[in-house]
C-alpha cells in the first residue's frame, strides 16, 4: 500500500511535515509501522497550492523519496497553506512517474492508499464508465487514478461525498459481477484548494489506518513548550496514514466508514456509505 499526509493551515515549508517530525513521511517511506508494507519506495509525489494560482503545483518522482535530492531541496524552499504528500508501494501496476500520487485535474488534487482487488479483471469495465470528455486526461495505469476520474465523472467538483459514494458503489457492483466480493480498500484525500475531504472505507469494513491531528488550541495547552504549536493558526490540521510522532493525545483515528471535511471554520466528520448505481442521491 502507501503512506500519505495532507496539511492545511498556516503557510509552512513543506519539509516541516515531510522531513522534520520524528516519524516523518520520509521515515515512513523506509520504516512504516502501520502499513501492509514496511517500505514504500515505488515513487513519491507532492502537490501544493500557493499564491494566486488556483491550479496546484505537482512534483513526482519514480524513485524512493528517501534518496531524492530534488525533493529535499524543493521542500526546504516551498511554502504552502495546503499540500499533499505521498510515498508509494505499488499494488501491481507499473512503477512510473504517471502512476505516482497525487493526481491532478484542474484545481483538484487526489491521492489514495489501498487497492481495488483484482483490478486487472475489473479495469476495462470500470474504465468505460469514465466520462468521454475526461478519459483522455488519464495518464497512468493505476486503480487510484481511475477512481479519481470516476469520482470526477460522478460530480466530484460539485459534491465530493456523493461523487465518491457513487464511485465506490460502482466499483463494488462491478466487483460482485466479476466474482470479487470485497473490491474496495481505501483511504482517500481530495481538495479543491479551499476545502479538503478525506475518506476511510473498505468493503470488508477493515480499512487502512487514518488519523487526524488534535485541535491546535488543545495541543498548545498540553505542550506549551513545543514552539511550532504556538505559531500555528487555529485552522491548522493534519491528516496522516500514521502518526508523525508519539505525543500523547496529538492524534485521533478517523472512524471506520466515514468521511471528513476540513474547511475554514468548523471541520466535520460524517458516516460514509457507498451509493449503488441507480439508487438516487446520497
Amino acid at each position: 500500500m502507501c503512506r500519505w499526509l495532507v496539511y492545511s493551515g498556516s503557510p509552512i515549508l513543506l519539509d516541516t511535515m515531510i522531513y522534520r517530525p520524528p516519524h516523518s513521511l520520509i521515515e515512513q517511506s523506509m520504516h512504516a509501522r502501520l502499513g501492509v508494507e514496511t517500505t514504500n519506495g515505488d515513487g513519491f509525489g507532492v502537490g501544493w497550492y500557493a499564491g494566486s494560482k488556483t491550479e496546484p503545483a505537482l512534483f513526482r518522482g519514480l524513485g524512493p523519496a528517501w534518496s531524492n535530492r530534488n525533493l529535499r531541496e524543493l521542500s526546504g524552499h516551498i511554502v504552502s497553506p495546503l499540500f499533499f504528500a505521498h510515498v508509494r508501494a505499488s499494488t501491481g501496476t507499473a512503477v512510473q512517474e504517471t502512476n505516482c500520487h497525487p493526481f491532478r485535474h484542474g484545481n483538484w488534487l487526489w491521492m489514495h492508499n489501498g487497492v481495488i482487488e483484482e483490478f486487472a479483471r475489473l479495469r476495462r469495465a470500470l474504465a468505460v464508465e469514465v466520462a468521454p470528455a475526461l478519459f483522455a486526461d488519464i495518464e497512468g495505469s493505476t486503480d487510484s487514478e481511475l477512481m479519481f476520474f470516476l469520482a470526477l465523472t460522478f460530480g466530484l467538483t460539485d459534491d465530493p461525498p456523493s461523487a465518491v459514494a457513487r464511485m465506490v458503489g460502482l466499483v463494488e457492483q462491478i466487483g460482485r459481477e466479476h466474482g470479487v466480493p470485497a473490491p474496495v480498500q481505501m483511504t482517500v484525500a481530495t481538495s479543491d484548494g479551499t476545502r479538503m475531504w478525506i475518506f476511510r472505507y473498505s468493503s470488508e469494513h477493515r480499512s487502512r489506518t487514518l488519523f487526524y491531528s488534535t485541535e491546535i488550541s488543545t495541543l498548545r495547552k498540553m505542550y506549551p513548550e513545543i514552539e511550532p504549536f504556538r505559531r500555528a493558526s487555529p485552522e491548522t490540521k493534519l491528516v496522516v496514514s500514521e502518526p508523525l510522532g508519539d505525543l500523547a493525545g496529538a492524534w485521533n483515528e478517523v472512524p471506520e466508514s466515514s468521511y471528513g471535511v476540513i474547511q475554514p471554520g468548523e471541520d466535520e466528520i460524517h458516516p460514509f456509505q457507498p451509493q449503488p448505481p441507480g439508487s438516487g442521491s446520497s
